[in-house]
């Protein structure tokens, strides 16, 4: 529900912020381009990721990728394996996807509108929004948290923006408000309003432009807003992961189906509904590998590692087993592995916490 109208409220909010902007705004490369495939990039990269810890990843992907062509002609191991430690593996294939996509249907060449841009793969609203708004200086609101953060406590709005229902009250008063004249800056500039001002816990309300107009500052629900329900609870997996080794070689597979980290590389796994693995059952599964364990080297297992994603949690325990002779073929097949090297364990694109584990036992 929306307590005040955009023109009651602030009729000079878009002017406000755009006054704001320039003497705030962080100096990001991203906001020196026009090349709506440097923007998309960013935009891609920020969707899950915080700017300073998206920035380099930014500035590796362009120096290896500089144009979309480049991206549509690289290998989707290497692709993943620029993205490793970015998470939400599924923006990186499709990344590569669309810009196939652009190649082939577009000539190399982004679409220039909104309407155009959101039918591409993995271009939603927002990212469609920012595209035609900064390279084509379209004027389309962009949606985004901070967007919703800073509506909801301007204009009052109290609706849960975690109903889908939501967006299409918030995008039509966004819409409403962009500027006519410079669309491109204010999207960027109540996006970095939100960033850097009016932010989650503690904003700066002592300096805020439009405080005076600022439904939650004069009601005193700056805390209260947004309106967010709370997301069901992350379930618990536990993962056994088996750390085959022979002589300098490692065995892992790589992650198919539709599950997490898919395409990724892992160690052989046996997931198991509570954290302890039964004895027996490790016995079997080695034994269905084939595995003939070098009983003068016994490892105790890894401590167990965690890994927070979006909707649920990983614990992970690894054992290391070395192994008296190599895996025969055959079981190899079977279970998908293969050895590599240090070098070529480098080289491949891993979940963080097997790069960490990895790292932690000196292999990489």
């Amino acid at each position: 529900m929306t307590n005040s109208s955009p023109q009651s409220a602030h009729p000079f909010f878009a002017q406000s912020l755009l006054d704001w902007y320039p003497r705030h705004r962080r100096d990001l490369p991203w906001r020196h381009t026009q090349d709506p495939y440097a923007i998309w990039l960013s935009e891609i990269i920020l969707q899950q990721t915080r700017v300073q810890q998206g920035l380099p990843y930014y500035q590796r992907f362009l120096a290896a990728y500089p144009t979309v062509q480049d991206l549509a002609a690289a290998p989707e191991q290497e692709v993943l394996r620029l993205w490793q430690g970015l998470g939400y593996y599924s923006r990186a294939r499709n990344m590569r996807h669309t810009a196939q996509q652009i190649v082939d249907e577009h000539g190399g060449q982004f679409p220039q509108r909104y309407a155009e841009l959101v039918k591409l793969r993995g271009i939603g609203p927002y990212t469609a929004a920012a595209i035609a708004s900064f390279a084509f200086g379209e004027r389309v609101a962009v949606l985004d948290g901070n967007v919703y953060r800073v509506l909801s406590r301007v204009f009052g709005i109290t609706t849960d923006i975690a109903q889908p229902s939501a967006r299409k009250e918030f995008q039509s008063l966004a819409d409403q408000l962009i500027s006519p004249d410079n669309p491109a800056d204010y999207n960027q500039a109540i996006m970095e309003f939100g960033a850097i001002q009016c932010t989650p816990v503690n904003p700066d309300c002592l300096f805020c432009p439009v405080r005076e107009q600022c439904f939650a500052f004069q009601h005193g629900m700056v805390q209260q807003l947004p309106v967010k329900s709370k997301a069901k609870a992350a379930r618990t997996r536990y993962f056994h992961y088996f750390v085959l080794r022979h002589g300098e070689q490692v065995y892992l597979r790589q992650r198919a189906g539709k599950d997490i980290w898919q395409s990724l590389y892992d160690f052989h796994l046996l997931e198991t509904p509570e954290a302890v693995l039964p004895a027996k059952a490790m016995a079997t599964e080695l034994e269905q590998l084939g595995a003939q364990l070098d009983t003068s080297r016994v490892s105790e297992p890894a401590a167990a590692m965690r890994h927070t994603l979006s909707h649920q949690k990983v614990e992970a325990l690894f054992h290391e087993l070395w192994l008296a002779a190599p895996l025969a073929a055959s079981s190899r097949e079977t279970a998908g592995l293969e050895p590599y090297t240090a070098d070529q364990l480098d080289e491949l694109p891993k979940p963080v916490i097997i790069t960490n584990y990895l790292s932690d036992k000196g292999i990489l």
